[in-house]
C-alpha cells in the first residue's frame, strides 16, 4: 500500500493490506455496521482476504452482530493482536477487550493510541481489503484514522431521511478535506414490502439518497430494504446471508460487494499498487 501525506503528517503504511476502505455515517441510527459486517462477509464469500477493524471504540457493536464471544488473544511477542476469525473474516473490536456492556471513558489521546493499536499493532496478515467501522460523525477517531491511516477510500451510509442527509454533506467534506477519496453512498433502510401485498412503504423518505448523490457528483452503490430479518440476524449475532440469502436485501448487499470490490481495483489501477483479487 502506497503511502500519502496530508499536510506535514505522513500516513503510514500497513503491510500486506492492498486496501483500506472507511465505512462511514453522518449521523448515528443509520444502520451502519449492520451494512458494513454484511459488506465484509459479502467480500469474504468473493474470495477477497478480507478484515475488519471495529474503529467506534466507545459502542463496539461489531463482535455481537457476527456472534463472536471470544476475547482477543494475544500473538507471541506478548504486544500482538490477533484477530478473530468469522467465516474467514478476520475480527477485532474493543467489544473483544473489555467485559460486555462496560462502558469506555476515555478521552481524545487514548482514542488515538487504541486506533494505532488496532492498525498497525495487529496481527492482520495478508488481506485484500480491510473495512474500517468508523463511530458516526466527524470526531476524534476519524481524524486519527484519516491522518495516520493509508485509506484507499470512503463509503458513507445513509437513509433518505433529511436529517440524516444533512449529516452526509459533513461527512463528504470531512474526507475531501483530507483528501480521501469518496466511493460513494448507500442507502439502507430503504423501501419496505409489505409481506401481505407487496406494496413498498417509504419509511424514512423516498429517492433522497439517489438526489443527494448526484448533487454531490457521487455514484449511489446500493438501496438496501428494510428488512426485519436483517435487524433479528444483527441483534441474535447471526449471518443474514443463512437466514434469508434469497431476500432483496441480501441481494443489494451482494451488489454492494460487487461495487465495491469494483471501485476498490479501479482505484488500485490509479495508484499503481496491486489490486485486491
Amino acid at each position: 500500500m502506497t503511502q500519502r501525506t496530508h499536510g506535514s503528517l505522513a500516513r503510514r503504511s500497513l503491510p500486506g493490506v492492498k486496501a483500506m476502505l472507511a465505512v462511514a455515517s453522518g449521523k448515528g441510527g443509520v444502520g451502519k455496521s449492520t451494512v458494513c459486517a454484511n459488506l465484509a462477509l459479502a467480500l469474504a464469500r468473493r474470495g477477497l482476504r478480507t478484515g475488519l477493524l471495529d474503529a467506534d471504540i466507545y459502542g463496539p457493536n461489531i463482535p455481537g452482530m457476527l456472534g463472536l464471544r471470544e476475547r482477543a488473544a494475544v500473538g507471541e511477542d506478548g504486544q500482538t493482536l490477533v484477530p478473530a476469525d468469522c467465516r474467514g473474516l478476520r475480527v477485532i473490536s474493543m467489544g473483544m477487550l473489555v467485559q460486555r456492556g462496560q462502558p469506555v471513558i476515555w478521552r481524545g489521546p487514548l482514542l488515538a493510541k487504541m486506533i494505532d493499536q488496532f492498525l498497525f499493532h495487529v496481527a492482520w496478515g495478508e488481506l485484500d481489503a480491510l473495512l474500517l467501522d468508523l463511530p458516526p460523525g466527524t470526531g476524534d477517531v476519524q481524524i486519527t484514522l484519516t491522518q495516520a491511516a493509508p485509506l484507499t477510500g470512503a463509503l458513507i451510509v445513509t437513509t433518505s431521511s433529511e436529517l440524516a442527509l444533512a449529516d452526509v454533506r459533513r461527512g463528504v467534506e470531512m474526507f475531501r478535506q483530507t483528501e480521501v477519496p469518496v466511493l460513494g453512498l448507500v442507502e439502507n433502510m430503504g423501501p419496505f414490502v409489505c409481506s401481505n401485498c407487496g406494496h413498498p412503504i417509504e419509511v424514512f423518505g423516498a429517492g433522497g439518497a439517489a438526489r443527494l448523490a448526484a448533487q454531490l457528483g457521487l455514484p449511489l452503490l446500493a438501496t438496501i430494504p428494510l428488512d426485519a430479518a436483517l435487524c433479528a440476524a444483527s441483534d441474535a449475532g447471526q449471518i443474514f446471508a443463512d437466514i434469508a440469502p434469497d431476500s432483496a436485501a441480501a441481494r443489494a448487499l451482494d451488489d454492494l460487494a460487487a461495487a465495491v470490490h469494483a471501485r476498490l481495483t479501479q482505484a488500485a489501477g490509479a495508484a499503481g499498487a496491486p489490486a485486491p483479487a
